[in-house]
């Protein structure tokens, strides 16, 4: 009898040892309690409950009759001209931009964009800075097979990078990505901050001239929308103009309209480079639906509509934001090892567990922030992510608390399950 020869299995070597997301580990966990009939606080992911924060009605309506008006063949590689119009007048009646329509390009939310940049700017081998903690440039670096100059931002920062911590390692760098307001940390850059790093840049493709390939800067901006108080958010470009030529915004409505499984994104920069960009998505086909696009062109043609539904969303979200803030200072108050930092936008509030070492009631020992994720989660049964799945260290103390998800109602009980579970430490 002949013994059938099961070939290896073999894929690429990006496949091959490309990482997995640490929060989608996280979210199996916390899916299997739910199974099991556990009552889980699920504040893990950057998402929005559309029970809680539905999309504008009106947006939603514009998007069944644009289905029922047959838009569904391909749209336009760059986006639909009447979305860039549209887009185009948002940027600058709201955010005091000014970009034509050849310079914004439409995709299937920020991610393509985002892929596009890297892949239009960086080469293999090219070095891309980012601070941790933040979103998913370690991965895109990795697709990329760029060399990743990795800086750890500080709590006495807000978790913000500053000038000073880059500029050792600009003359290396192709591109630096940024992110305001931030992802995980819902902070964001003062007006000084970015002034200096935005002068940095600046010098540093004085120093190189028009013979080398200047340093760029990705900007992502897709919670700009959502900050809180007297909190302002501020952009490259409209502090210094010059930076136009280097900067690429990535934008959309996935945040803003709590919109984000409508994937409907945008980038705007230098026309020669969303050009690439647009010629990079087209062979990927990372476009957002047609009958989308048509939708959201027809609702941001009235700003007052999108002011009226941003003030009532950022009330629901800046009251879950506070109540957590001042539910963590309470319990910091009563000597538990907790603190957060004053929420300032987004949809996230930084928070803090002080446990290692720390035993629990069954002589357990909380030596790793591993064990201290999964002690709140089994005793609280709070889940929230850690900033080491954003690349910072794996001993920080820090997490993201995710309020998209959240009810009001549900505020004081997860404080009130923190305080059982914090008061059964020793």
């Amino acid at each position: 009898m002949t013994t059938l020869q099961i070939p290896a299995m073999k894929v690429s070597k990006l496949a091959e040892n490309i990482i997995g997301s640490e929060i989608i580990k996280l979210a199996a966990e916390v899916n299997e309690k739910v199974k099991q009939g556990e009552k889980i606080y699920n504040l893990t992911i950057g998402d929005f409950n559309p029970k809680e924060f539905p999309i504008p009605a009106d947006l939603k309506q514009m998007i069944v009759d644009a289905y029922f008006a047959d838009q569904t063949n391909y749209p336009a590689a760059d986006g639909m001209a009447e979305l860039r119009q549209a887009v185009s007048v948002l940027l600058k009646e709201r955010g005091g931009l000014d970009y034509k329509t050849d310079e914004i390009l439409i995709a299937g939310g920020a991610r393509p964009v985002i892929y596009a940049i890297f892949r239009a700017l960086v080469d293999a081998n090219d070095t891309v800075i980012f601070a941790v903690p933040s979103w998913n440039n370690n991965h895109y670096s990795y697709l990329n097979g760029a060399k990743q100059l990795v800086i750890e931002a500080k709590a006495e920062n807000n978790f913000m990078p500053s000038a000073v911590d880059i500029k050792p390692h600009i003359s290396k760098a192709s591109l630096v990505a940024l992110c305001s307001p931030q992802n995980p940390t819902g902070t964001v850059f003062t007006k000084e901050g970015l002034e200096e790093i935005c002068d940095m840049i600046l010098e540093e493709n004085k120093r190189r001239g028009p013979d080398q390939k200047p340093v760029y800067l990705m900007y992502d901006q897709i919670y700009w929308a959502l900050t809180f108080g007297d909190i302002k958010h501020y952009d490259p470009v409209s502090l210094r103009p010059e930076m136009k030529n280097y900067t690429v915004f990535v934008d959309g409505i996935s945040k803003s309209l709590a919109a984000t499984g409508v994937r409907v994104g945008w980038s705007m920069g230098p026309k020669f480079v969303i050009d690439k960009m647009k010629a990079i998505l087209t062979h990927i086909g990372a476009w957002a639906p047609k009958a989308e696009q048509m939708a959201t062109a027809k609702y941001l043609s009235d700003l007052k509509q999108y002011d009226n539904f941003l003030v009532e969303q950022k009330k629901k979200i800046d009251l879950r934001l506070r109540g957590f803030h001042t539910g963590f200072q309470k319990l910091k108050s009563e000597g538990h090892n907790v603190d957060s930092i004053t929420p300032q936008a987004a949809i996230y509030l930084t928070v803090r567990f002080s446990l290692h070492g720390k035993k629990t009631a069954s002589g357990q020992t909380l030596n790793t922030t591993k064990d201290i994720t999964k002690y709140l989660l089994d005793e609280a049964k709070l889940a929230i992510v850690p900033f080491y799945a954003f690349g910072a260290s794996d001993n920080s103390d820090w997490y993201r608390l995710s309020v998209g998800t959240c009810s009001e109602k549900d505020v004081d009980g997860i404080i009130s399950g923190l305080r059982n579970a914090l008061q059964k430490l020793s």
